[in-house]
C-alpha cells in the first residue's frame, strides 16, 4: 500500500483525535496497519479505514484490546452488566450472555472488536487457528485481537457481512458497513471516523 505513516499519524492526531496520541494508541494503530499488510491485497484503503474506525469505536479510542464496559477484570464486567441489566438499561438483551457458564467462563465482549457469545468464540477460533474457547482472555493480547478484527471483518464472520460487500474500487458504503459488526448501531458516527482515517491513509 506504500503508506506514509508520518503523514498518517500527523493527520489522525487532529482527527479523529484532538491533538494527542498515547503510546498505547500508537502501538495499537501500528499493530493494525502491520496486520493489514499482505492480508487484503484485493481491498482498497477505504476498507482499512473502516477497520481502524471500528477499532476506534469498539475500544473507546484506546486502540488496545479491552473488556466490555472497559472493566479491569472479568468479575467487574459481569457485575457492571448485571447491574445494567437489572436496571433495564440493556433493553435489546434477552439472554444475559456475560454470566459464567458451567466451566466458569464468561462470554462477554473482548478485544479490538467486542466479540460476545460462546458460539462466536468457537467460530473465530476456527478461522484464526487460535483456541479462544479454552482461554477467552487471549483476545486481550494485541496480536491475537488484531487477527480477529481483520480476519473477522474480511470474511464476514461476525454477521455474515464482510468488507468487500461495502468497499471496492467503485464504491464506499460507510453507513451500511456497520452491518459487518452490529446492524445500524452508531453507523453514522463510525462512518465519520472512517472518513477521517481514509483521509489520513491518502
Amino acid at each position: 500500500m506504500g503508506l506514509d505513516r508520518n503523514r498518517f499519524f500527523r493527520m489522525i492526531r487532529l482527527r479523529p483525535w484532538k491533538g494527542r496520541l498515547s503510546t498505547g494508541q500508537v502501538a495499537g494503530l501500528n499493530a493494525i496497519l502491520d496486520g493489514w499488510e499482505g492480508r487484503a491485497p484485493d481491498l482498497p484503503a477505504t476498507a482499512l479505514a473502516y477497520v481502524l474506525a471500528t477499532a476506534y469505536h469498539e475500544t473507546a479510542a484506546t486502540m488496545q484490546p479491552v473488556r466490555e464496559t472497559l472493566a479491569k477484570n472479568d468479575a467487574a464486567v459481569v457485575e457492571r452488566l448485571e447491574r445494567a441489566f437489572r436496571a433495564g438499561r440493556l433493553g435489546s438483551v434477552k439472554t444475559p450472555y456475560w454470566r459464567p457458564d458451567s466451566d466458569g467462563k464468561a462470554w462477554f465482549g473482548r478485544g479490538l472488536v467486542q466479540l460476545t457469545h460462546r458460539r462466536n468464540y468457537v467460530t473465530m477460533s476456527k478461522l484464526v487457528g487460535i483456541d479462544l474457547v479454552a482461554d477467552p482472555g487471549r483476545l486481550l493480547d494485541l496480536p491475537v485481537s488484531v487477527e480477529v478484527l481483520i480476519e473477522g471483518m474480511r470474511h464476514g464472520t461476525f454477521t455474515g457481512r464482510k468488507l468487500g460487500d461495502y468497499f471496492t474500487a467503485r464504491k464506499s458504503d460507510w453507513i451500511g458497513a456497520r452491518r459487518i459488526i452490529n446492524g445500524t448501531d452508531r453507523a453514522e458516527l463510525i462512518a465519520d471516523h472512517g472518513l477521517a482515517f481514509a483521509d489520513a491513509l491518502g
